[in-house]
Order: structure tokens, then sequence, then C-alpha cells
């Protein structure tokens, strides 16, 4: 009874790490792709910091679940104490790094105030300097959310203007609407919205658009969360009996 409860465990390890090894090369074969890609994409993606960070990201989490599927199918499979006490490691290193996210999230939970982000756009925003990466996040989200700001236009009356730009509006050009909300789509009439025009201008904050927009998956969020921790926890046990298991 034991040896098939040994069996068992271990076929069920590998198809689960299995599908793990799949969903990472997947993850690392589109990440890959999207960075060096030769037919214009990567220009796309390399323009916006945040389709930027996202390709390293997504790269990562591919390397990291097919080095993670990989350990625990062979180490199943073959019944290899070693690897299986390296996939057994590897899972509570990440198991623990969430953990301590998880917490600090909690700890620094204020830090994403209205006010915070307020007291920073004022401070660090510098209106339509593409180079700056601040900057350019900020008006990638405006341009994408159709808002502006953190409370609305009024945000932008203290920030000061470019040095070399003196004579610019209030408002910056994230702010005005746009026929198709990206980078590449027209302005509805962006003379009249950098005059301060209110139909040409997107007036609702970003901070309410977005939280309004993720509202709905913030416990699919906690869910899914929560179930991961769930899988590596049990991941463990499984590795850690196997292991034991092994004569």
């Amino acid at each position: 009874m034991e040896g098939d409860c040994l069996s068992c465990m271990k076929y069920l390890m590998f198809l689960f790490n299995f599908f793990i090894f799949l969903g990472g090369a997947c993850l690392l074969g589109v990440g890959i792709w999207v960075i060096v890609d030769p037919t214009g994409f990567r220009e796309i993606v390399a323009a916006n910091p945040l389709l930027f960070t996202g390709a390293y990201i997504m790269l990562a989490m591919g390397a990291m679940l097919f080095l993670l599927g990989f350990l625990g199918c062979c180490g199943a499979i073959r019944e290899n104490k070693c690897l299986l006490l390296f996939f057994f490691m590897f899972i509570l290193l990440i198991f623990l790094a969430e953990l301590s996210a998880a917490i600090l999230a909690f700890i620094f939970r204020e830090n994403l105030t209205r006010e915070f982000f307020t007291k920073e756009l004022k401070k660090h925003y510098l209106r339509n300097n593409d180079t700056d990466v601040f900057s350019s996040t900020w008006n990638s989200v405006m341009i994408t959310f159709a808002c502006c700001g953190v409370n609305g236009p009024e945000d932008f009356e203290t920030v000061p203007h470019l040095p070399h730009s003196s004579s610019e509006k209030a408002t910056p050009e994230a702010c005005c609407q746009r026929e198709l909300q990206s980078r590449e789509g027209a302005f509805v009439n962006k003379a009249a919205c950098l005059e301060g025009v209110e139909k040409f201008q997107n007036r609702q904050g970003c901070y309410t658009v977005i939280l309004n927009s993720f509202e709905t998956y913030v416990y699919l969020a906690g869910a899914l969360a929560i179930g991961v921790l769930a899988i590596e926890l049990f991941a463990m046990i499984f590795a850690m009996c196997l292991f034991r298991g092994i004569q």
C-alpha cells in the first residue's frame, strides 16, 4: 500500500510539474519573441515603459517556471533525491518571497493613497519629457485610461514647466481627448484642450478611474494569490514526502 501511494504521488507530481514546465516554456517563448522580434513589435514595446518592464517580467517568470517544472519532473520520475531537494528549496524561496511581498504591501499600504500619488506627481512629473521614465509612464497611464492627473487637470496647475518650454500650457497633452485611446490616436481638438476647454479634456482623475477599473478584480486577485500559495505549499509537502519515501 505504501509503495502504491508513493508511486501515485510520484506520477501526480510529475503531471503537476509537467504543466508548470509547459507554462514556463510558453511564457519564456513569448517573452523572447517580444524582445527580439524583428518585425517592429520590439520598437512598440521599447517605446512604452510599462510594456517594456512587463516583457522582462514575463521572461523572468517563464525562465523560473521552466526551471521549476524541469526540476520537479526530473526529480519525481527519476526519484532523484538531489533534484527533489533543489525543487523543494526553490519553491520554499518563492513562497517566502511572495509572503514577504504580501507583508510589505500590507505594511506600506498607506503609500498607495491619493495624497501620496498627488505629491509624487507634482514633485517628479516633467510633462512631455518621454526620456524621463516617471513622466512617460504617467503619460501612458493617462492616455490608456482616458484620465488626467491623480484627481484631475487641476493637479498640473502647480507642476513646473520644462526649462525650454516656458510657454507650455498647464494641461499636458496626455490629458487631451483622443478618438482612439492610444499614443497614435488623433486628438479630438488639441489646441482647445491645451487652452483649457473642458469638453476636450479628460476631466476625471486617474486614481478614481484605475480604482474603479480594478475593483472587480481585487477579490479575484486575492483568491488567486491564496490559491498559488496553497499550491506551492502542497508542492513542497509532496516533494518532501516523495524525498522521504525514496530509499
